[in-house]
């Protein structure tokens, strides 16, 4: 799995433990192993700018999906294999993610893996616009966040 990480917000971050949950996230997803990811850490002036032009909100969000190859997860009831491809691309702010983290009464490293695997899932189609949606994705993505703080040796959120 190729995951490249950039750091352009000018705030410290674990850029290894982030691209790590990336890759345990894709693995436990059924991503091919050959699939390519980008994750990209903006300020908050950025990732305004990216919320306004690619979603028409105002401010600056904590994190944007941008799917390129409309990779999908591999399913049981599939029978085709994965495929490698260019996944796509994930803007993470870290300065809203610590704002974020100090409400949840968590880290901003725990917060950031939050939006990397909420980033991962919206590349990979899922959505939380409807209530079903919504629950099958946070519910995944709770599963994911805890399978990986069991395999770090700690307790899930």
């Amino acid at each position: 799995m190729s995951i490249d990480i950039n750091n352009e917000s000018g705030i410290e971050a674990d850029e290894a433990s982030i691209v790590a949950l990336a890759r345990f996230a894709l693995g436990e997803m059924g991503i091919h192993p050959l699939a390519e990811l980008s994750i990209l850490l903006v300020d908050v002036g950025a990732m305004e700018q990216l919320h306004i032009q690619w979603m028409d909100e105002p401010g600056p969000t904590d994190v944007l999906s941008f799917p390129m190859d409309e990779l999908r997860p591999a399913r049981a009831e599939d029978d085709n294999e994965p495929t490698p491809g260019l996944l796509g691309d994930i803007v993470l702010c870290p300065e809203v993610a610590e704002k974020q983290a100090v409400a949840a009464g968590h880290s901003t490293a725990d917060e950031l893996a939050v939006l990397t695997t909420h980033g991962i899932l919206h590349l990979l189609g899922y959505d939380h616009a409807e209530p079903e949606e919504h629950e099958e994705m946070f519910g995944l993505q709770n599963d994911l966040l805890k399978a990986w703080a069991e395999t770090r040796g700690g307790a899930a959120r």
